[in-house]
């Protein structure tokens, strides 16, 4: 006893303990029990068993309960209490006698039905479970045996047919006298089946077919059997009559497959498994000369099985095929466990059954079915129990009934609240107050006892939708009695509740209470433009669902870039994800507009910009020396992106030069760049040391220059690259302020392209020193990246400019 005493969840703690270690311990304690062993829960040693009863004689129903006493048991029939009659006495050890079974007659009440026995102790209640009683039945013949002519040496086959409870027992007369079963020729099936093989002249007779089980016995029509004379002995094929039938069993039941095969000479039968899988030999035997009996059947034995008929010696054969269905009752792999839990906390259980057909599960709390809700969830197909912020009202005993179209099992656990002494009330008075669209206020009042212990609380928080076990908790102080929730989901309900909790434990919860957040104008929507041709545009964001659901969608505005007013609002359901713009100016740049809204505004506009000009009208740039006015205006489209990276190295390198040859007095500026972004192709054999050229010349055109461009003399040369002075003196001082840049439209030299500062593949280093070194210059006329030449220094005074080669001729 002193056993049972340390293991009460309600016995106050010793003042010894630290109370911080008493929730640990309360988790560990067993759950309470008034006795030693498995006999302290209460659960069935025997439960009641389907049966057949004889209408006007007794039937005793079992039913045998192990538990804590006292134990009260009753039972239920098609799940209604059976109240005490005359007609019916509960004894002693539970079971239930019922003194005259009564079948339903004409209106009168009948005994037929499903029963329960149900026991209840003061932990909890358990149901059995379920038992069909039936009345034993006999129908009349409906296939009656029918007259057969044979002849000597071949087969006849007698059937008949009938129904009852329970199955009943088949078997047959000739000339009103048993048949001899010693007789090999002679094969009795279960089924209702008589054959005879190998037939002979005093096999003619008149034959009955006799049908018994507990309630009547019946026998059918006579059917006579005529042998004739001996066979011709002239060759048949091999034919079968009769092939298996399609059965459904239940496990350790008999199963009879059938096959009747004739020919001459007389074939041999086979059987074998469709799938290819062994028959196997235990539990196998042949009946007669063919017939397949499988006894205790199990649900591995399931499937279609072949009947072959060979001519011996040969590969002729005939084949007849029937499907066995092996059914098993539900049992249960894993057993729910009883289990004891602090209260506020989650209780999980934990049932798995097998099956053929796969048995579905159901709950029962104190014998009432248990569906989800609150804080019950039920998962994985109802195989597991959660209850979460368990408390004093959960405490009972939890069953698993698992059920398929071959039977049913239950079993039993119990949960035990752990519930400590002196604990605060729940709080009291919760409100909740929405403060945005993102934030809610809860507020509440202390508890009513037991509130010296507190040391703070926690607020559960969730979405109302969503299950108890998505919930998250924020801890607040002992001494605020409000906390404001933040970072919550725009027009969403949410549900609070509040604990309090002590060293020892937690109150039970509040009330919960409900509020939404307030709403809010949606976000700018994603925007992306697909040019489609040369007046339309395809514009593409992602769907909001949500939208539609409260009252909103999408707006599209739309103009050339030119132009004040757009063309809009369209409007389109917040479902759609496309739109396309058609008959616009090819010339122009657009401005596109999409905003979404709701009940509550319009939210901020995703605006894009996009060009439908022609690839040779985007190529049409301004001058480069306005850096960032060309890289903008080359954002409105991908061809626009890519140009503006190429313009954008350009005008850095060129002001770069601009910035260097300022400093030395020499104004550089350049009024067009037209499209020569190619790198220089020239071999690196061609330079010539010590002479710097225009570049543009391709070889085998030295000294020619495009239609296009202006023909710079030596003056012109002279007076942007002055001669250097003698080997090893600096060139003389610029008279010109190096810091005073030059407009553009003042430039000297109109045709220098990009490969001025000689950027070439695989000569990138080379080309950054010949711009650090100042000494860039038109490159020469074969293409080669006009650098000095290997070995050379990068100073001015060291260049020459020269006229440019002429081509050779």
């Amino acid at each position: 006893m002193a056993v049972q005493r340390a293991a009460s969840p309600r016995r106050p703690p010793s003042p010894r303990w630290p109370r911080l270690l008493l929730p640990l311990l309360l988790l560990l304690l067993p759950a309470p029990s008034e006795g030693l062993g498995h006999s302290a829960e209460l659960a069935f040693a025997v439960e009641p068993s389907d049966d057949v009863a004889v209408p006007g004689q007794p039937i005793v129903l079992d039913c045998k309960v192990e538990g804590t006493p006292p134990v009260r048991i009753t039972w239920r029939k098609n799940g209604v209490e059976l109240p005490e009659s005359t007609h019916s006495t509960l004894l002693a050890n539970g079971s239930l006698m019922i003194h005259h079974f009564r079948r339903e007659r004409g209106g009168s009440p009948s005994d037929e039905g499903d029963y329960e026995c149900v026991a209840q102790n003061r932990f909890g209640l358990v149901v059995s479970r379920k038992a069909r009683i039936q009345a034993a039945t006999m129908s009349d013949f409906h296939v009656h045996p029918q007259a057969t002519v044979g002849e000597e040496g071949g087969v006849a086959r007698f059937q008949c047919q009938i129904h009852g409870l329970p199955k009943p027992l088949i078997t047959w007369e000739k000339n009103r006298v048993p048949i001899d079963t010693d007789n090999e020729r002679y094969t009795l099936l279960p089924k209702g089946v008589l054959q005879i093989t190998g037939l002979r002249a005093e096999d003619s007779g008149i034959f009955h077919c006799v049908a018994s089980n507990i309630a009547s016995i019946r026998i059918s029509h006579g059917a006579r059997l005529t042998v004739s004379g001996s066979g011709s002995g002239a060759y048949k094929e091999p034919a079968i009559l009769v092939g298996p039938e399609n059965l459904t069993l239940t496990v350790h039941q008999t199963a009879v497959l059938e096959c009747v095969a004739t020919g001459n000479p007389r074939p041999i039968v086979s059987w074998s498994r469709l799938d290819g899988r062994p028959i196997g030999v235990e539990g196998i035997q042949v009946l007669g000369t063919g017939n397949l009996i499988i006894s205790d059947v199990t649900v591995q034995h399931s499937g279609v099985y072949v009947c072959a008929a060979n001519r011996p010696g040969t590969r002729v054969r005939r084949t007849a095929q029937g499907r066995l269905v092996v059914q098993a009752p539900a049992e249960f792999v894993q057993h729910p466990q009883s289990i004891s839990r602090p209260a506020g906390t989650t209780a999980m259980f934990t049932c798995q059954a097998q099956g053929e057909p796969p048995p579905h599960v159901t709950w029962l709390k104190n014998g009432q079915v248990l569906g989800p809700g609150g804080h019950v969830r039920l998962k994985n197909n109802n195989s597991t129990l959660t209850i979460s912020g368990i408390g004093p009202e959960d405490e009972a005993i939890y069953q698993c009934v698992a059920e398929n179209s071959a039977g049913s099992s239950q079993a039993s656990a119990r949960l035990t609240v752990l519930w400590a002494e002196g604990l605060p009330g729940p709080p009291r008075n919760v409100r909740a107050v929405s403060v945005s669209s993102t934030e809610v206020r809860v507020s509440w009042s202390e508890p009513l006892a037991n509130t010296k212990e507190i040391i703070g609380y926690v607020l559960h928080i969730r979405k109302a939708a969503d299950p108890p076990e998505l919930e998250y908790q924020e801890a607040v102080s002992k001494s605020t009695f409000q906390h404001l929730v933040s970072d919550l989901e725009p027009s969403t309900a949410y549900s609070f509740y509040i604990k309090a909790y002590t060293p020892r434990g937690a109150s039970s919860a509040s009330v919960p209470t409900l509020a939404s957040t307030l709403g809010e104008a949606p976000a700018p929507p994603p925007l992306s433009v697909r040019v489609l041709g040369s007046s339309s545009l395809q514009l593409l964001w992602e769907p909001w669902p949500r939208l539609a659901q409260h009252e909103g969608g999408f707006k599209l505005f739309y103009r050339p870039a030119s132009k004040t007013s757009f063309t809009g609002p369209i409007l389109l359901p917040g479902t759609v994800s496309s739109y396309n713009l058609s008959q616009l100016d090819p010339t122009a740049v657009y401005e596109v507009k999409l905003l979404a809204y709701n009940q509550h505004g319009d939210g901020n506009a995703t605006v894009r910009f996009v060009s439908l000009r022609g690839a040779s009208e985007r190529t049409a740039l301004s001058p480069p020396c306005d850096c960032r006015k060309e890289e903008a205006a080359n954002q409105t489209s991908t061809t626009g992106i890519v140009i503006g990276i190429h313009i954008g190295v350009t005008c850095i390198i060129f002001c770069v030069l601009f910035l260097l040859f300022g400093q030395r007095g020499r104004v550089l500026l350049c009024k067009d760049v037209e499209n020569q972004l190619s790198p220089p192709q020239g071999p690196r054999s061609q330079r010539d040391p010590g002479i710097l050229a225009l570049n543009g010349a391709r070889r085998g055109e030295r000294g020619q220059l495009g239609r296009d461009e202006k023909h710079v003399d030596m003056k012109e040369l002279e007076q942007l690259f002055p001669p250097a002075g003698a080997a090893g003196q600096p060139d003389p001082r610029p008279t010109q302020d190096p810091a005073a840049p030059a407009p553009c439209e003042e430039t000297q030299l109109s045709m220098l392209p990009l490969q001025g500062c000689g950027l070439m593949e695989g000569k990138t280093a080379e080309a950054t020193a010949s711009c650090a070194g100042l000494a860039a210059a038109p490159p020469p006329p074969d293409g080669g990246p006009g650098l000095l030449s290997e070995g050379q220094a990068a100073r001015p005074a060291e260049a020459r400019v020269t006229q440019p080669a002429h081509s050779e001729q």
